[in-house]
Order: structure tokens, then sequence, then C-alpha cells
């Protein structure tokens, strides 16, 4: 019977074709023919994915923890198609700019926490990134301290992979190859509590190990931090309470910039509108992208309070950095009205209700003698396997569990991510039911039971 999706020999071609011309991001190019899943898309609805051979997955992941809104919103597609038809794109150089960015600009600034109230447009999370290093470096240049260039990020955050967010990025597996890395980035640290073997609270001993970074490279010569809420591609790590706000009296002390790479948690993916509103401390350069047009086109960004922006204004000449498509009309145009469904819907405070239901259907995942820990906020969770609970064991890397259970699990219909070898995570789209979440749930414990059992088997 004929399915419903492209025709066999049809979709056969594009397999082929896909193997042959496309130089995949973090593509495993070494694999045997065969080896690693090859799935091509051709829809979506709500949480749901379907490929072209008719089969539907719930999407654990919301594709790149990114489609916060669902697939199938017409509105947006309505919205870049009426933008296109009066201005698809035009520079914002200079004084350049339409109606879209300034708009998007302004809800932005409405948005967000604390004194973060002017935007510098980008296109992905790795050139927002490297935009808000450059301009944290330019910043204390301007104030007449030009020794302060090092950027401290962290072990385990990921900041994207241009040239400079891969040297702040703390995955070491993303060096290999491409060294050296830019110079000016030192790393603290993972706040991982599930690991934390100090003394005193954890929160305050990971804040510790970050200072004596600092002080080993000299207070005068540190420009910012930059953290990631909640560490996304490291592990899904949540830190201790008290980490942030003893991180912010740190900058503080030492007079760094705080940078909130809110990539994966802005917009609403933590049940508040931005992650840092957890901990109720306020950044003084944030990045985003992914969220704010949920995937639908790309779009990021830098925001930073007056403050900054008024020492900015004492450069000499034109501020010297741009992109192409800063502020795209139709990108922005789309990022309004993503924003309104997110308000709209109150989505926000659906990620609230049904993550803390997801957070508590996971727990039971414990259950499993390989589950060391289960971990998340709101609609991001990770759940992280261990050889041994007592002793926190990983297991060997050429078991690849996180990734056998991925596969698992998407035998079963639902799409996980493995993070390393280690740690299998989840992220769905906002609008994701109950039911899909227990459903999601379900399949992920028949899936560690099913690797549990191979992996006793060859014990």
């Amino acid at each position: 019977m004929e399915s419903d999706g492209l025709k066999r020999s049809e979709a056969s071609r594009l397999y082929e074709l896909d193997r042959t011309h496309w130089l995949h991001p973090q593509g495993d190019l070494d694999a045997p023919a065969g080896s690693v899943p090859q799935l091509i898309f051709a829809g979506g609805r709500g949480a749901t994915l379907t490929d072209i051979d008719g089969r539907d997955y719930i999407d654990g992941m919301a594709s790149l923890w990114n489609v916060n809104v669902g697939y199938g919103r017409t509105v947006l597609a309505d919205a870049a198609a009426e933008q296109m038809k009066a201005l698809a794109f035009s520079s914002a150089y200079g004084g350049f700019g339409t109606a879209p960015a300034i708009q998007l600009a302004t809800k932005l600034a409405e948005l967000a926490p604390g004194d973060l109230e002017v935007t510098y447009f980008a296109s992905g999370g790795a050139e927002a990134n490297d935009t808000a290093y450059k301009i944290a470096r330019l910043y204390w240049k301007l104030r007449g301290e030009p020794g302060r260039v090092n950027i401290v990020s962290r072990i385990r955050d990921y900041h994207g992979l241009t040239y400079g967010a891969t040297s702040a990025t703390g995955l070491a597996n993303f060096w290999k190859g491409f060294e050296p890395l830019a110079p000016g980035f030192l790393h603290a640290p993972s706040p991982d509590p599930y690991r934390y073997s100090g003394e005193g609270s954890a929160g305050a001993g990971y804040v510790q190990a970050l200072e004596q970074v600092v002080l080993d490279a000299g207070p005068q010569t540190v420009a910012a931090v930059v953290v990631e809420p909640v560490q996304g591609a490291g592990g899904v790590i949540v830190p201790p309470n008290d980490y942030f706000p003893l991180l912010r009296k740190l900058c503080d002390k030492y007079g760094l910039l705080l940078i909130a790479d809110e990539v994966i948690t802005g917009f609403g993916r933590t049940g508040r509108w931005f992650g840092m509103e957890n901990w109720n401390v306020n950044a003084d350069l944030m990045i985003f992208a992914k969220g704010v047009t949920s995937g639908y086109l790309p779009l990021s960004g830098v925001m930073l309070t007056h403050a900054i922006h008024d020492t900015l204004k004492s450069v000499k000449g034109p501020f010297a950095h741009g992109f192409t498509y800063s502020g795209h009309p139709t990108a922005c145009a789309v990022g309004l009205r993503n924003l309104q469904i997110i308000e709209e819907e109150r989505l926000v405070e659906r990620v609230a209700e049904n993550g803390a239901h997801l957070q508590r259907r996971l727990q039971e995942l414990r259950s499993h003698e390989i589950v060391g820990d289960v971990r998340g906020l709101g609609l991001i969770a990770g759940v992280e396997f261990v050889r041994d609970r007592e002793s926190k064991q990983l297991f060997d890397p050429v078991s690849g569990v996180a990734r056998r259970v991925w596969l698992a699990a998407m035998e079963s219909g639902v799409i996980f991510r493995p993070l390393g070898g280690d740690v299998i995570a989840t992220s769905p789209p906002f609008v994701i039911t109950i039911k899909e979440i227990d459903r999601l749930v379900e399949v992920l414990d028949a899936a560690i039971s099913t690797v549990s059992k191979q992996l006793k088997s060859h014990a």
C-alpha cells in the first residue's frame, strides 16, 4: 500500500542526494553507511513531525530547542509573506531602518528583565555571542581599561561554533581539529550540583572556583563572564539556587560584565520569559536567538543596558561591527508575530504548568539502575546515565548509552537528543499536550529498559 509520504522511488533519490551533496552540521562523517539514522522531514503540526515516508514523531526537542510555538503556524508564514510583499529586505547599516526591526526592538525592551533596553540584531546565536564579546571588550576600552579583554565561560557551556563562540564554548569535542582557539577565553567549572564534591553549598563552591579563575588571570584583565542560565548541550545542567545571586555579587565585586546567553532559555522555555528571572538576577548583556521566531526564520540579537549603550556612544565614528542581515525586516516581522502568539496563548504560563508535569513524570525514571540524575526546569530536562550510582561513575564512552536510548526511542516515534555519551535531553514545543508528554515519558522509560537489558546481557 502506498504511504502518505513521497513515492518510494522519489524518497530513495532524496536520501541518496542527501548523502552525496549535503555536508550536515555535526554530521558523523566517517560512520558506515546505514549506521546513522537518516530522516528527511516533510511536514509538522503542533509538537509532531512527519517524515517523507509518512511516519509521525513526537518532537521531544522542538528541533534544536527552538520551535517553541510548534509546527504549522500559518500566521507566521502570513507575517513573512506580507512583509516580503512590501519590503523583503533592506540594509540596517548606518541610519537605515524598517518598522519591523524598530517595533521588535521596542517589544524586546518591554519584555526583557532589568535595564536591558537596547538591541543589536544578528542572525544566529553564535553571531550574537561574538557580538557580545566584542561589545564587552569595546566597552572597557572606552572606559579607559583596555587590558580587560578576557571572557570567562564555564566548562559544559555551549555558545555556538563561530570562531569566538567556539573558543568560549566549554566542550572540548568542539575544539578538536580547529585549534588554536581564539585567545582571551577562560573556563571555570560547570555548576553541576549532582557532581559537586566540595565543602559548603554547591553554588558557593562553584562561584569560588570561578573567582579563582578571575584571580589567576587578574581581575583587571577580565571583561565579562558569559553564562547559560541552564547549560543546554553540555548536559542540561540546572545550577544550585544560590549560584547566580552569588555570581552577580562576584561580578559586581570585580567590576565584570555579566552576559546571559539566553539562546535556549529565552522566551519561555523555563516557565519564565527569560531564564535568569528564575533567580531574580539581572545581566548587563543578554544574548537571544532560537525562540524569538520559534525557528521560523533565523534571527538573534544582543540586548544591552542603557549604561552600556551610553558608553558605546563615545565611539568616534561608526560602530565598526555589522552583519548583512542585522535587523532583517522579514525575520523581525515574524519575530513580532511569534511573540504575540506566546502572549495571546499564555504559552509561558503553559510551560510552567506542563513543565511541572514533565519534571514529575521524568522523576519516575530514577527506578532504572542506570539513571543517576534527572534534572530540568520548565520544558527542558536531562536524564544522566551512570554505571554505578554510588560512585556516579559514567559508562565507557564506547558504550554510547545515551545514543542507544535515543535510537530506541526514535524507533517508537519520539525524538530526543543524546548529549555526549551519558545524557538524554528533551525540550519539546510549548504546545505539547499532557497526553503527548505522558507518551514521551513512557517511550523514554521503555527505551531505557531496553538498553539496560542489553547492557546486562553483555556485562
